[in-house]
């Protein structure tokens, strides 16, 4: 299938909109992806229909916007899946839009969409609520949000099918860790029906199924699906030692490194049935990976999953993260940098580095810091900078990422004993804390750091250098919301401590076990 589509598609930048505003036309965006079957087919099929590109030519300014590479444009536009057709004015406010239109209803919707401008031009541009630049619905951090959170595992559960919810089934890896904790049965179960029915034959997580029992699978494979799906798998070896598990989790780090491993970074996606993969680098992707293939390393000793995180690692230090903390989302001298998506994970692997490595502490820092000053002008951090065309220099703060952020920052304030870290997450948690009873399952990772902000985080500090039998210990210590702090200077020579608990030191794995245990109870 050819993407021939005759029209004359710029790219997103300021002379697409010059253009709009000096020949008077809304701009026509197409919000479109690598690995999405529906985009690929609506180029050809409606796009490459000779009228209809005749008329987007002649009355609009048609923009075509990869939603990996800029995300924030995706998060804004976004009609509700991909494709997403967009009219805008020139100054980027929103017309219409829609997702998927084949030739006669993109007919009729370009005549509506020429008819409104003739008739009110600019003033028919509207901005979206969530970027009307509301504060966000705060309260105190309190149990009552892990509560909240842990009371719809069982409110949304699906107990023919496991999942959570009544419709399609995506894998939720942050869910499924909070369930972990709270709910093991549910966790596993889910786990269990994701391996079943998502995990490909030959490698990789489709990116979710179509219907409640898990059938009718979408058959692309995103790396940040894919990383936060192994990750979870380590997780629930962790707790169970079920064997399956583990070689659940590792069948994924072969299909990363197997098909998408460009030889310098980890790509972003494989379309269905294995066509068109996009070996595009980009930061978050790459920070999610080596995370996750740290926790599989961590708890099994696997060198493949090891080296294969420190191969991302050396990629994001090299070529994506400046000394002064700076990140690239794609290495690109256009590309967008400091994205929050890209900041939060960022950060959070190169602590994950530093617990698992003993390496990784500084970059974690920079990273922290320069993301608080660019991002972090309100109690919930902006998902950008405060620039961009159209819409994009509206405030947008997306509960997801900046739980993530949050995680990482409760993170470095046990790896470096700052608690200013630590109470600028609960700021931005508590930015959301007032929603909290609208909140379902789908969001869990936010009840995750709120109950660490509540709750005496449980903090290893092991004074042996990483590596070492009683630091591999510590690591599989089964809880994985610890911090593991490898050459601790809060503990002593050759042992290892549990940090604000009443237990003494302990210089031997056997002896760290009965203390975690003591300390449980």
């Amino acid at each position: 299938m050819t993407e021939d589509t005759r029209v004359l598609w710029r790219e997103w930048g300021d002379d697409a909109f010059a253009e709009a505003e000096q020949t008077d036309r809304p701009v026509l965006l197409f919000l479109t992806a690598t690995w999405c079957d529906d985009c690929h087919e609506m180029l050809v099929e409606t796009f490459g229909e000779p009228r209809i590109a005749a008329n987007v030519n002649d009355g609009f300014v048609p923009v075509k916007v990869d939603v990996d590479r800029e995300p924030r444009v995706r998060e804004r536009y976004n009609m509700g899946g991909f494709p997403s057709t967009v009219f805008t004015t020139p100054s980027g406010e929103l017309l219409t839009g829609a997702t998927y239109l084949g030739p006669e209803g993109f007919r009729s919707v370009l005549t509506r969409v020429r008819e409104t401008w003739d008739e009110r031009g600019e003033d028919a541009g509207r901005i979206p609520r969530a970027l009307a630049g509301n504060e966000t619905p705060s309260g105190p951090v309190t149990t009552a949000i892990e509560e909240h959170l842990a009371g719809q595992l069982d409110a949304q559960w699906d107990p023919d099918f496991a999942g959570w919810g009544d419709d399609a089934k995506f894998p939720m890896p942050r869910t499924v860790e909070f369930a972990l904790k709270r709910d093991r049965y549910k966790a596993t179960q889910t786990l269990d029906a994701i391996d079943r029915n998502l995990l490909d034959e030959d490698g990789g997580v489709f990116r979710y199924a179509g219907a409640r029992d898990w059938s009718d699978p979408a058959r692309e494979k995103l790396l940040a699906d894919d990383a936060g799906v192994l990750r979870a798998f380590a997780n629930a070896y962790l707790y169970t030692g079920d064997e399956a598990y583990r070689e659940a989790a590792d069948s994924i780090r072969a299909f990363l490194d197997a098909d998408l491993w460009s030889g310098f970074a980890y790509g972003a996606s494989v379309g269905p049935d294995g066509e068109r993969t996009d070996l595009t680098a980009y930061a978050g992707g790459n920070a999610l990976a080596a995370d996750a293939l740290l926790t599989l390393a961590a708890y099994t000793d696997d060198e493949r999953a090891k080296a294969s995180a420190e191969r991302a690692l050396s990629y994001l230090r090299e070529t994506l993260v400046a000394d002064d903390g700076t990140v690239r989302h794609v290495d690109d001298d256009g590309a967008e940098i400091d994205l929050l998506e890209d900041v939060g994970r960022v950060a959070a692997a190169f602590c994950t580095a530093e617990s698992v490595l003993g390496d990784g502490l500084d970059l974690a820092r920079a990273v922290t810091d320069r993301g608080l000053d660019v991002l972090g002008d309100e109690p919930a951090f902006r998902d950008g900078p405060a620039t961009g065309l159209g819409l994009v220099d509206r405030p947008l703060r997306p509960i997801d990422s900046v739980v993530e952020f949050a995680d990482a920052l409760v993170d470095l304030a046990a790896l470096t004993g700052e608690d200013a870290y630590r109470e600028r997450a609960e700021a931005a948690v508590g930015a959301f804390a007032g929603a909290t009873e609208r909140m379902g399952a789908q969001v869990a990772g936010y009840g995750s750091v709120a109950a660490r902000l509540t709750h005496e985080p449980l903090v290893v500090d092991v004074g042996v250098p990483a590596g070492s039998d009683l630091h591999r210990a510590a690591l599989r210590v089964a809880d994985h919301e610890k911090v593991v702090v490898p050459d601790s200077d809060r503990a002593p020579e050759g042992a290892a401590v549990l940090r604000g608990r009443d237990a003494g030191p302990a210089e031997s794995p056997d002896a760290l076990m009965r203390r975690v245990a003591d300390a449980a109870e």
